[in-house]
């Protein structure tokens, strides 16, 4: 065998290798990514909102950024898992706080960075609280007027599954 087969031969294993590699990597990725957001475990529990809407009036982007709580309560009879919270737009950001007071966050827009999970468990007839904070000066000078976001989020639940906490807010300058 010719020094130049050999050499094509070590080529193609180490090539084929890394290839193994590369795909056996984005596999493990895969599963532990959908074993984050999950829901194989669905719970009887179900999720209300108590408010899902609020108007925060007339706001100027001087003042900075405002914020509300929205709260939540399992209403069913098992425990339920909140996993995802993101938001419609990069100028809005949530916090999630447990019953115990623990808060867990930023969450933002899905897409822009890393994607956090919550994992937050919420036991029967305790509240959680979700709080949309909005940048109204997010969108510079062209950001006036009407702003309509949301705060979505992600349960395991098998009769609430997904919920959207919406705001809205007059942005002047």
């Amino acid at each position: 065998m010719s020094n130049n087969t050999k050499q094509n031969n070590l080529t193609s294993i180490i090539a084929g290798s890394i290839l193994v590699v590369g795909i056996a990597a984005l596999v493990i990725i895969g599963v532990k990514n959908s074993g984050s957001s999950s829901n194989s475990d669905y719970s009887a529990g179900i999720i209300s909102v108590i408010e899902n809407e609020f108007d925060f009036g007339e706001i100027s982007m001087s003042n900075g950024v405002v914020k509300h709580n929205f709260v939540l309560k399992n209403e069913g009879e098992e425990s339920l898992k909140i996993g995802k919270i993101y938001t419609s737009c990069m100028c809005t950001t949530a916090f999630l706080t447990d019953s115990s007071g623990e808060t867990t966050g930023p969450f933002g827009m899905s897409g822009h960075g890393v994607l956090k999970y919550a994992n937050v468990g919420v036991s029967p007839g305790k509240e959680i609280t979700i709080e949309a904070n909005f940048d109204p000066a997010a969108h510079g000078p062209s950001g006036v007027g009407l702003a309509e976001r949301s705060v979505y989020f992600e349960t395991n639940s098998s009769k609430s599954p997904k919920g959207e906490l919406k705001f809205k807010a007059t942005v002047t300058n």
